[in-house]
């Protein structure tokens, strides 16, 4: 009887032993289970945290992108600038030489030296005019023509007389000149008000 007591106990203990090792695995099941889901959770914030950056790094991309983008435009329209408006300060530099050659024609003339100095600087004259038209230098034309400020710089103003207009040029005192569409100095003149 001990014998089967002893058995008994031995079954007993046995099927513990099976019991306890059955609840083990079960709890490490668990907390395999719960270990993989923080790390799926870990990694999932981790790829959120990833793809936030990324889009960040996209978004810095493309603006800097077109920042460069912007630049290159700006600097072609300035280089198209420059180039249009090439040789504007020797043409501002020579237009004095022009004026006085102006005077210079406008003085009267009787003896022969004179008439052919005279027609030597009207030589002079006539090739600077068309080498200043060569390189889009115009005069501005305002004799007779209304008052306008962009083009013209109003010296002096007298009262309209019989056969004037009010706001129109009636004398030009200095000629003005535009390279292009530009004004490089306006013409000074006189106003009929």
């Amino acid at each position: 009887m001990a014998e089967k007591k002893n058995e008994k106990q031995a079954q007993q203990s046995e099927d513990q032993a099976k019991k306890t090792a059955q609840q083990a695995p079960k709890k490490d099941d668990k907390d395999k289970k719960e270990s993989a889901t923080s790390q799926v959770d870990e990694l999932k914030a981790q790829i959120k945290d990833l793809k936030q950056q990324l889009d960040e790094k996209d978004d810095k991309y493309l603006r800097a992108e077109a920042e460069i983008q912007n630049m290159t435009t700006r600097f072609k329209k300035e280089q198209a600038q420059l180039l249009k408006y090439d040789g504007q300060d020797l043409a501002k530099s020579v237009l004095p030489v022009l004026d006085n050659l102006k005077r210079a024609l406008t003085i009267e003339v009787t003896d022969e030296n004179g008439k052919q100095l005279k027609k030597g600087i009207q030589m002079v004259h006539d090739h600077l005019i068309n080498a200043l038209t060569d390189h889009g230098i115009t005069e501005i034309e305002a004799e007779g023509k209304p008052f306008d400020p962009t083009l013209h710089q109003a010296v002096q103003t007298v009262p309209v007389k019989d056969g004037q207009q009010a706001d129109r040029v009636v004398q030009v005192l200095q000629a003005g000149y535009q390279l292009k569409d530009r004004v490089l100095r306006p013409a000074m003149v006189v106003v009929a008000q």
